[in-house]
């Protein structure tokens, strides 16, 4: 049972009719669904993720006191309390008088200032180049089952995916520091016999790659330990998963390392060619850090453009 179907399930099943019943002049005003924190949110969970936090539940979302008071607020907390303690085999956890911090019934502008420091999604600039990717992935992830007004779905639409020049900041800071780190540290940390800071270099260039390809998906890139099952599902560059996760789980001796060497310069390659196929950058060569220049060098907006080029890592 996915938490995702389950969610949906009692929603519909046990929620929806009571709000019919009870608030059927607020109905029209509320949103639910199932999004934000939790590997359900991403479809990632499974009988391992049962251990915690797996409960029937949903987020309740409501508008601004103009629409919904605090009286009106309450009654909606006081009547979620009451909704069936077990459904499905599975059995809610006591909440608290609010609902809870993840499910339960939340304020649509605070859910989102949250996340990402806009109520209404419209950020500013700094915004989008400071917000960690994987508190817009939790703005936008799971499913809204209901939504009356519309308000929680056009904001999740606002927040979908990148600006396109914030999109190309980002992208241009991550492929630097896969040169830096992987073409150019990895060699000579070697050299040095520094074998601990050879595999920091390595760690380093994952990181950026993968932030890479989900830039390059136009997908934002979720906590950290979702980030490799979340890459196997991508359409571009999936496969670059099981290589990246191969330049972590192997050693730096000798022929590993040439090896090793090898693969980051194949997933340089790859990744340019995907650039040149998105029609990113212009430079012509395997140099990722003459790609990353080329890249910011497209930006249309030259305030952003002329930002340092690692000012949205």
């Amino acid at each position: 049972m996915r938490g995702l179907d389950l969610s949906r399930a009692y929603f519909e099943e046990c929620a929806l009719p009571m709000l019919k019943a009870q608030f059927p002049s607020l109905l029209p005003h509320l949103a639910a669904g199932l999004t934000g924190s939790g590997s359900e949110c991403f479809g990632f969970d499974d009988e391992t993720s049962q251990d915690h936090d797996f409960e029937p539940g949903f987020c309740l979302f409501l508008p601004g006191e103009d629409a919904v008071d605090r009286r009106a607020a309450f009654q909606l907390e006081r009547a979620y309390a009451k909704l069936p303690r077990e459904f499905m085999g599975f059995r809610r956890g006591l909440m608290g008088p609010v609902g809870g911090a993840r499910r339960g019934v939340l304020r649509t502008a605070e859910y989102f200032s949250e996340k990402t420091g806009a109520p209404d999604g419209i950020l500013t600039v700094s915004q989008w180049l400071t917000t960690p990717d994987h508190a817009l992935a939790e703005a936008v992830n799971g499913e809204i089952f209901y939504d009356g007004p519309g308000d929680v779905t056009r904001i999740r639409q606002r927040l979908s995916r990148y600006p396109e020049d914030i999109r190309k900041k980002k992208l241009a800071g991550q492929l630097l520091l896969m040169a830096q780190s992987g073409q150019y540290n990895y060699a000579r940390c070697l050299r040095h016999g520094e074998m601990g800071a050879a595999q920091l270099a390595v760690c380093e260039f994952v990181k950026a790659g993968m932030q890479t390809v989900f830039l390059l998906n136009g997908v934002y890139q979720p906590f950290y330990k979702w980030s490799f099952r979340a890459m196997r599902r991508l359409p571009r560059l999936s496969l670059l998963a099981e290589l990246m996760e191969y330049l972590l789980t192997t050693g730096n001796e000798e022929e590993q390392a040439r090896e090793k060497q090898d693969v980051m310069e194949g997933i340089a390659a790859d990744v340019i060619d995907e650039m040149q196929r998105q029609e990113l950058t212009r430079a012509v060569c395997g140099d990722l850090e003459k790609h990353a220049y080329s890249v910011q060098d497209g930006i249309a907006d030259g305030e952003i453009r002329n930002l340092h080029i690692l000012s949205a890592v």
